[in-house]
């Protein structure tokens, strides 16, 4: 049987997408783009493209914000190549209510374990 996610197809990535584990994702691109539906006036937000999807991520000012802290800079041209982790945040509110909401942090890589009886260089 079908899932309500499935039966409610979008253009844009949404919470059915992830889980609360996040996947790791590297950014493609991001840009300007017209997010309205055809019978409505033209609304332009940002949204960022993953190599791992078709679809985009519409941006809200949070994960604008976290994108540029996880990638490590506010220049946007600094931020294809690098990898994300995005992730359900089931705290999200929106319009007064508990909704959940796709959210941005940084990737950190795991690190070689140090081999034994040696000591970091300082």
């Amino acid at each position: 049987m079908a899932k309500v996610s499935e039966m409610l197809p979008s253009s844009y990535l949404k919470q059915s997408d992830f889980d609360e584990n996040g996947l790791i994702c590297t950014v493609a691109r991001v840009e300007q783009e017209n997010v309205a539906r055809e019978d409505e006036p033209p609304e332009h937000k940002w949204v960022v493209y993953f190599a791992e999807f078709e679809k985009a991520m519409v941006l809200n000012s949070t994960n604008i914000n976290g994108l540029a802290k996880a990638c490590d800079s506010d220049d946007t041209d600094d931020w294809p190549g690098k990898e994300v982790v995005v992730y359900v945040d089931p705290t999200v509110s929106f319009g007064g209510k508990v909704t959940g909401g796709l959210r941005i942090k940084r990737y950190a890589q795991p690190q070689a374990p140090s081999k034994a009886g040696s000591k970091a260089p300082f």
